[in-house]
């Protein structure tokens, strides 16, 4: 039987030297903080190992997390139980709030032309209006033409590639049936991982004014949706027992808001 989740493994490994301390916070962020927010390195090793990660890189992952004050750490028989520190989610938790963001429920009405002040020439930012945030100059109105030649300049190469990636690991994640649960929660901790690093590096642009050849007109929605799909299986394997010193509890009232907003939980 082939494996369900090898494409985005082999993507994940595709994209250079992985980074798993970076890929860890992810797995917190989007598994354990809803869930008492601590983890054991029995179930953490078990759910890198199953996306390529050897246990003594995971290990050094954790050591440099924990030199770095994002990680804190204590004993519990022969497992060590790990928990992000308050400084680590005081830095994560404005990230959060972007990555897991409800994606527009309609069409944009009213667009907003901001130029905030750097030093030299003004920065132009084309947005809707009720997202324009602070600026030095704000103009609002309909958009009456917006060229093709202006639309490619939204959307960068650098941006375009990460989007080409994600694209690729969401066709996969709709050509396949996952049924384990540790699979679940594996392809969920990449499809997030993938999202994050790239909601964090890239304005997110309204269909409106996505290139026509873009890889993803709607990415946010389109991550939303994929997210539901796999969420509930992947919650499962946070329902098991495992070996983890405690059983995790139930997961709180902010996972039902993850790409949904107060309104619509």
């Amino acid at each position: 039987m082939s494996d369900p989740i090898a494409p985005l493994i082999e993507n994940l490994h595709a994209q250079g030297r992985l980074r798993v301390w970076s890929l860890v916070i992810t797995a917190f962020g989007d598994l354990f903080q809803h869930r008492g927010g601590a983890v054991s390195s029995g179930r953490l090793g078990r759910l890198l190992g199953r996306v390529g990660v050897e246990q003594g890189t995971m290990r050094t992952a954790m050591s440099r997390l924990g030199q770095d004050g994002w990680v804190s750490s204590e004993r519990r028989g022969r497992l060590s139980l790990y928990r992000l520190s308050q400084e680590g989610l005081d830095t994560f938790a404005p990230a959060t709030a972007r990555i897991y963001a409800a994606p527009r429920r309609a069409p944009v009405a009213e667009w907003a032309l901001a130029a905030t002040l750097t030093g030299g020439a003004p920065e132009l930012r084309l947005t809707p209006a009720d997202e324009a945030g602070p600026a030095d100059l704000l103009v609002t109105g309909q958009l009456a033409r917006l060229s093709d030649a202006w639309r490619a300049t939204l959307l960068p190469e650098a941006h375009r590639a990460a989007l080409d990636g994600l694209a690729c690991d969401l066709r996969a994640l709709h050509t396949t049936v996952i049924s384990d649960p540790l699979d679940a929660a594996a392809a969920r901790m990449l499809l997030i991982h993938r999202w994050r690093r790239i909601v964090l590096r890239y304005a997110d642009l309204p269909p409106e004014l996505m290139p026509a050849d873009t890889p993803l007109a709607e990415p946010r929605r389109q991550v939303a949706e994929t997210y539901a799909r796999i969420a509930p299986l992947a919650e499962t394997w946070l329902d098991t027992a495992e070996d983890d010193p405690d059983r995790l509890p139930q997961a709180d009232g902010r996972f039902a808001l993850r790409f949904r907003g107060p309104q619509q939980a």
